[in-house]
C-alpha cells in the first residue's frame, strides 16, 4: 500500500484484515487472504437509521398454489418478487 504524505511517499505491506478507503472512487477495499476485495462490504446485518432492513439468508418460499381461487396474475407478481429475492440473495430457491 503506498501513500503521499507531508513526508513523502509511505510504503507499508498489508496485514490480514486490513480495511482502506480509496478516495478517488470512493470504494473500501479490504485485505483477507492475501488478496484485496475492492467494493465488497461483508456484515451480519444492515441497519438504516436504527432499524435492521437485511439480516441472515433466509430459507427459500415457495411458490403459491391450490386454494378454492386462483388468481393468476397475483400469483404472477408473487413468483416475480420471489425470483427477485432470490437473484439479490436475500432468500434461497
Amino acid at each position: 500500500m503506498a501513500a503521499w504524505t507531508t513526508g513523502g511517499w509511505r510504503f507499508v505491506a498489508p496485514t490480514e484484515g486490513m480495511l482502506l478507503y480509496e478516495r478517488t472512487s470512493g470504494t473500501c477495499a479490504a485485505f483477507r487472504n492475501g488478496v484485496w476485495e475492492i467494493g465488497m462490504v461483508r456484515g451480519a446485518a444492515l441497519l438504516i437509521d436504527g432499524q435492521q432492513v437485511v439480516g441472515a439468508r433466509a430459507s427459500g418460499i415457495q411458490s403459491p398454489s391450490g386454494g378454492a381461487v386462483v388468481d393468476s396474475e397475483a400469483r404472477a407478481a408473487i413468483d416475480a418478487i420471489l425470483s427477485a429475492l432470490n437473484q439479490h440473495g436475500l432468500i434461497g430457491s
